[in-house]
């Protein structure tokens, strides 16, 4: 692969490497990497790994180690380079650095202080898996890890439901499942969704279909690789609401405010708040 030692000025350069193939880095992100005074990674071999596949040398230049365990000793030695008028190259493990990745602290600060901050673009899971999962491209939220408890993660599920967007995770193999049926009980079974797995590696994979059906799918299944989890927006019915106090109201007859506000929110596919909200103000009118 050919590269340029080009001239740099001071500054922090953050720098997007492969999500899986080695020749998915840009010649520009081989230029800073072979240009810069400074080089800092969030993985410190998997880097060196990528610069000796295409014949970057590090020329007496130590990889500095930045990570979300570092803390501030290693964040402090960059910033000193900084402040000596040095040119600085940070990349993270994989894709673009702070999506999902350290990073932000570091250049926040590098800003703050008046230091040039910049980028070298290039491959991101999150992007590709969104070029390839079937769903509206026009809007998208990206939310990243969800919550490891089922709680947590049920709540945060909750909070997103209404984004008129495409959701974007990234998922462990380990919590595909458990997070599938998560998704499905908060958003609705027959939500479009896809998984991406593997994305531009050997075994790379892209499954579309709906929640429910994904969530039988990997339920029980052992599963590897990096994972990308989207989700379709909700598409929301024009909804009666007369039909809804009514059924509510019915609800109420035979099941607790909690249970009755899921069942009509499922029923209706709207959104569980306001209807539990009612439930409540109609089960205090009926106990005076």
């Amino acid at each position: 692969m050919n590269f340029q030692k080009i001239r740099l000025g001071a500054g922090l350069y953050f720098v997007a490497t492969p999500i899986g193939t080695a020749r998915d880095i840009t010649l520009r992100a081989l230029d800073v990497l072979a240009s810069a005074d400074m080089i800092a990674a969030e993985d410190t071999r998997s880097l060196r790994k990528l610069m000796e596949i295409h014949g970057v040398p590090l020329a007496g230049r130590r990889i500095q180690a930045y990570h979300d365990h570092s803390g501030v000793g290693a964040r402090n030695r960059i910033m000193d380079a900084l402040e000596q008028g040095m040119s600085v190259a940070y990349a993270s493990e994989a894709g673009m650095p702070l999506i999902a990745d350290p990073g932000y602290d570091l250049g926040r600060q590098a800003a703050e202080e008046g230091h040039l901050v910049t980028c070298a673009p290039g491959p991101s899971a999150a992007m590709m898996a969104l070029t390839l999962a079937g769903l509206p491209t026009d809007a998208f939220f990206f939310a990243g890890f969800l919550p490891n408890s089922s709680g947590a993660r049920k709540t945060k599920i909750e909070a997103l439901r209404e984004i008129p967007g495409t959701l974007i995770f990234y998922e462990s193999p380990k919590r595909l499942a458990a997070c599938l049926s998560d998704l499905s009980h908060v958003l609705g079974e027959n939500r479009k969704a896809a998984i991406c797995r593997e994305l531009t590696k050997k075994f790379e994979e892209v499954r579309r279909a709906t929640l429910g059906d994904l969530t039988a799918e990997y339920t029980g299944k052992s599963v590897k690789g990096e994972i990308v989890l989207l989700v379709d927006r909700g598409h929301s019915q024009s909804v009666n609401e007369s039909e809804v106090d009514e059924a509510l109201a019915k609800a109420l007859e035979t099941h607790s405010v909690r249970d009755a506000a899921d069942l009509v929110s499922k029923m209706y596919d709207v959104p569980r708040r306001p209807i539990y909200q009612k439930a409540l103000k109609l089960g205090k009118e009926r106990n005076g």
